[in-house]
């Protein structure tokens, strides 16, 4: 399973990212330890949502949607 994830900055709830992933709990816990640049800035992170794609191509289509302009008012509304 792949999935798509949103996470949120604990101290700075303004600061969200939108990623995606096969090991979700992995992924987490890197954003945690400061290991990818684009959030290192914010931690520490929190899980907001997430949806299990069954392939990786539709993970990865889903989330270039919701990193479009559509897509994060989408995500504003809806998730």
């Amino acid at each position: 399973m792949w999935y798509v994830y949103i996470i949120r900055s604990v101290y700075r709830p303004e600061q969200e990212y939108t990623g995606v992933t096969a090991d979700l709990r992995r992924r987490i816990a890197e954003h945690n330890a400061g290991r990818s640049s684009h959030t290192s800035k914010f931690l520490p992170w929190t899980l907001v949502w997430y949806c299990a794609f069954p392939d990786k191509h539709r993970a990865l289509a889903f989330e270039k949607y919701l990193k479009s302009h559509s897509g994060r008012a989408f995500a504003k509304k809806r998730l």
